[in-house]
């Protein structure tokens, strides 16, 4: 059983829907967060497994949010977490969203196809230091 850990540092991105235009009689289709995919997997590229996994996998991933500036005190107390300010994150971006994005970056460069995904936990929560934590592990 292989396990892959990664981080990537920075405010979790979400897959964005896919846009279409006509020109003349052709209606094209593209991805807008293309360049998105493309640099959030450069990052990763570097520490890439030589092969994409290629069997059954589970997919563990944790997005770190950052929390709206309601959530701290005002004043002398502006660095204080309220009592009232949740744990979780309950707000857009929507969790599957934020999933498709890493899945899609992921594809060809630690797996063969997404489709190997077996298992996929997701969650989002709050933290003062945003970021995606990925963890791989084969089945």
């Amino acid at each position: 059983m292989e396990k892959i850990v990664r981080v990537v540092l920075g405010e979790p991105k979400a897959q964005p829907r896919h846009r279409h235009f006509q020109r003349g009689n052709f209606v094209t289709t593209y991805d807008p967060a293309a360049k998105l995919k493309e640099s959030f997997a450069g990052i990763l590229q570097a520490e890439a497994p030589k092969e994409p996994i290629s069997e059954p996998m589970s997919l563990d991933l944790t997005f770190y949010m950052s929390r709206p500036k309601g959530h701290y005190g005002s004043g002398k107390k502006c660095e204080c977490l309220k009592d009232s300010a949740p744990e979780h994150h309950s707000g857009r971006p929507d969790l599957d969203n934020l999933t498709k994005f890493v899945q899609d970056a992921l594809n060809k460069i630690y797996y063969r196809d997404d489709a190997l995904i077996c298992q996929l936990t997701a969650r989002k929560v709050y933290s003062e230091r945003p970021r995606t934590e990925i963890v791989i592990t084969t089945l």
